[in-house]
């Protein structure tokens, strides 16, 4: 090749070079994204989890909807009032007070204290419950099932299932909501870390129903009510509620339960 050909080619591929460059350039000028230092300041601050328990998209969507003023900025579970302090200070705000809260499973019917009506070995998760006789094998259809759909979602490794009931570990639990939302039976909430007494009952069959099911379910007797000085028990539909905000953990109604279904939690 001679020499005129080599210089006609470079000059070819150098003038390309210089249109893809100029292209490129005047591209990323025009499609260019504004980035929101405040979204990236509070993204890095959150824990990264992407759990979902903020109701968002992951930490990325609670990102871009705290920088917008769509969501306070304590609103992420995990990170709690720490990361809830740092987003304000990011944010140019006041950090609301937050209570933090834990998961609980208002079931304590494990295998020496409920009956079972026959044996399953079918598959061992309890969304499959429903397509069995009686919503499941034991005799009380409100109680936990023991069979660790709840373990399976959580990622904290906060909840494991204990001679047949789930029970969760408080301190390891972040409140993302997602046993919450997988249980069948609707047996788990999230309360405040501080409440210590609970009713670890979700029963509402008639006191023989229960009895007949499970040594330790809730009968709905009212002794507790009886019991209570600060009206922070009641009775609805067989069944003993505890108003959180009433309540003071004086462990009164704990101490005259006859079935002993309410707990320290």
């Amino acid at each position: 090749m001679s020499i005129t050909g080599i210089l006609i080619a470079a000059a070819c591929v150098g003038i390309v070079g210089i249109f893809v460059g100029l292209f490129l350039g005047v591209a990323g000028i025009k499609f260019k994204v504004e980035v929101d230092e405040k979204e990236e300041a509070v993204l890095a601050a959150l824990p990264g989890n992407n759990c979902g328990g903020c109701g968002f998209a992951g930490c990325s969507g609670l990102a871009a909807a705290i920088a917008k003023g769509e969501a306070a900025v304590n609103t992420c579970p995990v990170g709690g009032e720490e990361v809830g302090k740092k987003i304000a200070a990011i944010m140019g705000v006041e950090a609301e007070a937050s209570e933090r809260k834990v998961a609980y499973v208002h079931c304590q019917g494990d295998c020496d204290r409920t009956k079972t009506d026959y044996d399953y070995y079918g598959i061992k998760d309890c969304r499959m419950m429903s397509f069995v006789p009686g919503g499941g094998p034991k005799s009380c259809n409100s109680g936990c099932l023991g069979y660790g759909t709840c373990t399976q979602v959580c990622p904290f490794d906060a909840i494991h299932v204990k001679n047949g009931v789930a029970v969760v570990d408080k301190e390891k639990c972040k409140a993302c909501g997602k046993c919450v939302e997988v249980c069948p039976k609707h047996l788990i909430s999230l309360i405040p870390y501080s409440n210590t007494v609970q009713v670890a009952c979700s029963s509402t069959d008639k006191g023989p129903v229960t009895m007949k099911a499970c040594t330790t379910g809730c009968v709905g007797c009212g002794i507790c009510v009886k019991n209570c000085q600060h009206d922070a028990v009641k009775v609805e539909n067989f069944h003993a509620v505890i108003d959180p905000e009433k309540c003071v953990g004086c462990g009164a109604c704990m101490e005259k339960c006859p079935k002993k279904c309410i707990v320290k939690a």
